[in-house]
């Protein structure tokens, strides 16, 4: 009986264990409409439903900011912001997940709901630097809305222009001043590093140095 009761045990354990190990299939599909309306189903049936959510869970796929640097670079000239800025919404909005999918359905480094990012031409949300440039166009289109006012446009990215409008100024959303507090903290910390790996100096390799290496490049030929 004893005997009977371990092998169970360990029949009960083994199961737990192929169980826990085995991924979570979670089929969801969402239909945006045209007025950026988002219905989401398990079972669709109409063919205009997009699969959004293929396994869980899943993985973080991290990217460091470093890695980013040339595409922040890129859309950061291109729009007009300094990309110290562009890195700080990514860190408050997604901590540099470019599969990062919220509980509202945004999608990415800078978390774009499908409707936003179909009104920006990005293809692809879950590609960073589709989703960088859909991002940083936004900010800046929000910048430019709200007369270069940071705090409002940052407002306006978390919680919607209207809300910004409606009220304004920031809204009295506790969620939203709390991310653009959040985004000015990660900004000024971007901004300092910036400036301290750009002020370091430069030691140039002694004469003795730069001889050896011209002898051996010279000898190489």
């Amino acid at each position: 009986m004893a005997q009977f009761s371990r092998n169970i045990s360990l029949l009960l354990l083994s199961a737990t264990l192929v169980l826990t190990a085995a991924p979570i299939q979670a089929e969801v599909y969402q239909y945006v409409d045209a007025n950026g309306t988002i219905s989401l189903t398990n079972v669709p049936n109409d063919p205009r439903y997009k699969r959004v959510t293929a396994e869980l869970p899943r993985s973080r796929s991290i990217i460091s900011d470093r890695e980013l640097d040339p595409v922040i670079a890129r859309h950061s000239r291109a729009h007009r912001l300094h990309p110290a800025l562009i890195r700080a919404v990514i860190k408050t909005e997604s901590d540099f997940d470019p599969q990062a999918v919220s509980r509202a359905g945004a999608i990415g480094l800078m978390q774009l709901m499908p409707q936003t990012a179909m009104r920006l031409d990005v293809r692809d949300s879950y590609n960073p630097d589709d989703n960088i440039g859909g991002g940083t166009k936004y900010l800046r289109q929000l910048l430019d809305r709200f007369n270069g006012n940071l705090p409002l446009a940052l407002a306006a990215y978390n919680a919607g222009e209207q809300a910004v409008e409606r009220h304004q100024g920031l809204p009295p959303i506790p969620e939203t001043r709390q991310y653009v507090l959040k985004v000015l903290r990660y900004y000024r910390t971007f901004l300092t590093n910036d400036r301290l790996s750009s002020s370091r100096p430069y030691h140039a390799p002694s004469p003795g140095s730069q001889g050896r290496g011209l002898a051996r490049s010279m000898a190489s030929r």
